[in-house]
């Protein structure tokens, strides 16, 4: 079977490597030059593709009408998107007669759109997955192919619970690409109107809100700490990023700091966080010296 592939991401290097396991044959695959200023933590699909002369393209837009054509002329049976972050339209779905499939990194219909692993974290859920579903032109709105659930643990970072999709993604494909191949594979109804939808994160949405509950800011900072940008607060008018923390029990006014013995507190709304690791003019602190710098702002607020 032809394939087109659109992938990027570990999760793209995942899916590719599915497909040539199963002996799909990979006439072309779009992704994208990675960004400068994003910290480049995963595999590299463009390497992966020139390492198994794949031929492999970087462009800006996919669906502009040449690169249309260009998929047309390499006639794929099916096209497959493996964390590729551009929308396909319409007319470049409309090419495959086998037609299009996205994995997509939540249990849909829920976690629909952007940042679905940091966000599932964010709203403290305790289980998410991978779904392989119909690309349209709404997102992730087609049928479901299939699933394949993770659990997320208390500790789960957005970093360890990736590691969990990229195993449970590499299950999943070789569960469903032999019945893909042989035009077997299931259909199940995406009932969107049941689910829910996110758009993408910025490095701003990290900032923590120190009026509301502890277990709210530990969700937030275990969702965006390295190699996201980090969840934080503002001390004496500059930033603090703050890379761990853990709830704790204690009674402080939201935002106050205080150092007790070998712990640093900051109050919120309800309970409070002990800071474990954190970052402050450029500083990456813990243990003794995160202990002494609170120490100096004990009583002061982080706003």
């Amino acid at each position: 079977m032809r394939v087109v592939a659109f992938a990027y991401h570990n999760l793209g290097v995942v899916g590719l490597t599915a497909l040539a396991r199963h002996g799909f044959d990979l006439a072309a695959v779009y992704t994208h030059h990675d960004d400068p200023g994003e910290e480049i933590w995963f595999g590299s699909v463009e390497d992966w593709c020139r390492g198994r002369g794949v031929p492999v393209s970087c462009v800006d837009d996919v669906n502009a009408a040449p690169e249309i054509e260009r998929i047309r002329g390499l006639a794929p049976d099916i096209i497959f998107s493996f964390y590729y972050r551009r929308m396909l339209q319409p007319a470049l779905l409309a090419i495959p007669p086998r037609g299009c499939l996205n994995l997509h990194g939540s249990l849909l219909p829920r976690f629909r759109g952007r940042a679905p692993v940091n966000w599932a974290l964010v709203k403290g859920e305790t289980e998410t997955g991978v779904t392989l579903h119909d690309m349209l032109a709404k997102p992730d709105a087609g049928e479901i192919v299939g699933q394949q659930a993770v659990p997320i643990a208390c500790d789960d970072t957005a970093l360890t619970l990736f590691a969990k999709l990229e195993q449970a993604a590499a299950e999943l494909l070789d569960r469903l690409l032999p019945l893909i191949r042989d035009g077997r594979e299931p259909r199940m109804p995406n009932r969107i109107e049941e689910g829910s939808y996110f758009g993408g994160r910025q490095p701003d949405d990290g900032r923590i809100d120190w009026t509301g509950d502890a277990v709210v800011a530990y969700n937030l900072i275990r969702a965006v700490t390295h190699p996201y940008p980090g969840a934080f607060g503002s001390l004496d008018g500059e930033k603090f990023l703050v890379w761990w923390a853990q709830p704790a029990e204690a009674s402080l006014a939201p935002g106050v700091v205080q150092v007790n013995g070998h712990q640093a507190l900051v109050g919120c709304g309800r309970g409070a966080l002990q800071i474990i690791r954190a970052e402050y003019r450029g500083q990456r602190l813990e243990g003794p010296a995160l202990l002494a710098l609170l120490r100096q702002h004990e009583g002061k607020k982080l706003s």
